[in-house]
């Protein structure tokens, strides 16, 4: 999907958040923490943490995985 794609699916997502359950498998993390109350973060089939968005940002093996070490 393109810029404008992914904003209009991230926006129908939370539309229907209120009311329906969702699993969501993405890497693009700045929309897996505008949609998600809960993550479960995995690599390489292994999961390395589970928690809130506030939690997972602070997940120092997130950073290294997936977000760059001086990301906070």
């Amino acid at each position: 999907m393109g810029v404008a794609e992914a904003e209009r699916m991230v926006a129908l997502l939370l539309a229907i958040k209120k009311e329906h359950g969702m699993l969501l498998v993405e890497h693009d993390m700045d929309a897996v923490f505008t949609l998600a109350d809960r993550l479960t973060v995995m690599v390489n089939g292994q999961v390395i943490a589970s928690g809130s968005p506030a939690e997972i940002r602070a997940d120092a093996g997130v950073q290294a995985a997936y977000l760059g070490e001086e990301h906070a």
